[in-house]
């Protein structure tokens, strides 16, 4: 099953989505924020996108906010994806690619999801 939660802020700008599955079990989460070295705005946003929509595409739990976009999964899934985003970046017209990533990882069980970080301060 996969649910959708649209959370609007104060503006358009802060307007987040967050896709989840519930069955999903999940070791490790990370969050990603790709900035794309051009000086044009919309082909910022253009290139983002493609990655956004390549994150959508792997079918994990992911959560879009304004300045970065968190994934849940696998460990070894998510860094091939973290690697993949990238690539898409770089396949979309992006001469050079600044990323920062931050990871949570427990190797013996279940990360705290993203629905039970944000969803309360969402309904």
């Amino acid at each position: 099953m996969i649910n959708l939660l649209l959370c609007y802020g104060i503006s358009k700008c802060n307007l987040m989505y967050y896709f989840f599955r519930e069955e999903q079990i999940m070791n490790a989460s990370v969050a990603i924020q790709v900035l794309p070295s051009v000086t044009d705005e919309d082909e910022v946003i253009r290139i983002v996108d493609e990655v956004i929509a390549y994150i959508k595409s792997t079918g994990l739990n992911y959560y879009v906010g304004p300045c970065e976009t968190s994934i849940e999964g696998d460990y070894d899934e998510l860094m091939e994806i973290v690697k993949n985003c990238q690539l898409v970046a770089a396949k979309a017209g992006c001469p050079a690619i600044n990323t920062y990533v931050k990871i949570s990882f427990k190797p013996e069980g279940d990360v705290l999801t993203i629905a039970k970080k944000v969803t309360k301060y969402h309904q």
